[in-house]
């Protein structure tokens, strides 16, 4: 199922973004008032990889950085700094027919499918256009195409002169998946892809993804807040906090064997049967800004283990097992 050459790496990969002080702000400055660029890190120093066949959960609360993550991977945005690998070669150097074939090959599927679909294109031309361009199809074969591609998402070819607007949640994020694979990509990331849906409707797009891996032998990159989603979906699962890997592992692993308290926080509030009359606590406290990041251990003002060592010094992500790696100054023997 794995190759040797991943097909994403990154190392060391950051995003920043700043506002620049506008005209009022740079006068204020001048005359001494105490105002300065603003600058969010969104993303802060990410190792990852993928490898084919391998479907990777990647999981933290809204604000963590993990859509960024997702859009760097997927090509949409730069990384600010540190570098991001398609097949073992950059993917910023990648140009004319490697380029292409990179930004083909890999897809993104995002959460809002309303927002994400143009609203003045007919189905078959939101999932038709880019294959037609790219030359994996002729004008000729267009039609049978669509509806391939349709009929593979689970949708009826019936409805490609159809407008998204009418159609259901469900069935614009069956159109999302169908335009994605219309490219005939090797390696998709799904952003939130089922948190918009009824939970009747996640379930099918969930099956749906993995009778899709099964058949295309696809890669996923499965983003989401959800964990009972990822730990159905994922090999592997990386936890992110505050823009930060706090902890990464097989799915068994780290449901059976969580490291990072980050980690044991959230699975301690993830509904079990056989936990009906527990009381279920929320982690203390609201997730710091990235404008303004705590030092050291980016979850230290929330962690009940925490001392002196987490507020000065930020914890290295070290292997802690085969496979499972954490960032927290607990798994050292110094601390």
């Amino acid at each position: 199922m794995s190759s040797s050459t991943p097909i994403i790496e990154l190392k060391g990969v950051s995003k920043r973004f700043s506002k620049k002080l506008d005209f009022t702000g740079k006068l204020l400055k001048k005359l001494g008032a105490p105002m300065k660029e603003e600058t969010v890190h969104a993303v802060d120093n990410v190792d990852l990889t993928v490898t084919k066949g391998e479907v990777v959960g990647l999981v933290g609360e809204s604000g963590c950085g993990k859509s960024t993550l997702g859009r760097m991977v997927a090509g949409i945005m730069p990384a600010t700094e540190g570098t991001i690998r398609w097949h073992g070669k950059e993917l910023a150097e990648l140009t004319g027919a490697d380029g292409r074939r990179a930004k083909l090959q890999t897809q993104m599927i995002f959460q809002d499918p309303m927002s994400s679909l143009n609203p003045r294109l007919r189905v078959a031309d939101i999932i038709g256009e880019a294959p037609l361009v790219h030359g994996l199809t002729k004008r000729a074969d267009y039609e049978q195409y669509v509806d391939e591609q349709m009929r593979r998402a689970g949708m009826d070819p019936s409805l490609k002169r159809r407008y998204p607007h009418q159609f259901s949640g469900g069935q614009r994020q069956r159109i999302g998946i169908a335009r994605a694979l219309a490219v005939q990509p090797e390696f998709i990331v799904c952003d939130e892809s089922v948190a918009a849906l009824d939970v009747s409707i996640q379930a099918q797009i969930l099956n749906l993804f993995m009778d899709l891996r099964r058949d295309l032998n696809l890669t996923y990159l499965f983003i989401s807040h959800d964990l009972g989603v990822v730990e159905h979906l994922s090999d592997r699962v990386v936890i992110m906090y505050l823009g930060r890997v706090v902890e990464e592992a097989p799915s068994e692993e780290v449901f059976a064997r969580p490291n990072h308290p980050y980690t044991q926080a959230l699975l301690s509030e993830v509904p079990r049967i056989e936990a009906r009359k527990k009381s279920f606590a929320g982690v203390k406290g609201e997730i710091p800004s990235p404008l303004n990041p705590p030092p050291g251990c980016h979850f230290h003002p929330r962690c009940p283990h925490a001392f002196e060592r987490c507020r000065v010094e930020r914890p290295a992500l070290k292997t802690i097992a085969p496979g499972h790696r954490s960032a927290c100054h607990l798994n050292d023997t110094t601390g």
